[in-house]
């Protein structure tokens, strides 16, 4: 359920990338309360992109979940900022998370929906 996509203009060495993608996994599915075998991560890094004219480090982030609450947007916009800034350098005032509260009806898994 819960679905962490990151694009960044930052090139992220290969042998780095499995490791970041463990911990956004992690983090999403502690932060959710979901269970991690449900979490998907999606990693693109080396992106053209360009934030307030600035083509510095910077991130944007999607971040769905079925029944995602107002309160677990506002501690996962904190968590996925102090991630990237500790793994990737970027700066928190370089992220942007677009956060999305998905209806259990709308979000399909193995054959059916979950509503």
């Amino acid at each position: 359920m819960p679905l962490i996509k990151l694009r960044t203009n930052v090139a992220i060495a290969n042998e780095k990338i499995p490791q970041l993608m463990t911990e956004c996994s992690q983090l999403l599915a502690s932060e959710t309360g979901k269970p991690e075998r449900y979490v998907m991560v999606d990693i693109e890094g080396g992106r053209d992109m360009i934030f307030g004219g600035s083509p510095e480090p910077l991130a944007y982030v999607e971040c769905k979940s079925i029944g995602l609450s107002s309160a677990q947007a506002t501690s996962l916009s904190l968590s996925i900022s102090q991630l990237l800034s500790n793994s990737i350098d970027i700066s928190a005032d370089r992220v942007y998370i677009e956060f999305s509260n998905c209806p259990a009806e709308f979000w399909g898994w193995n054959g059916s929906t979950f509503g």
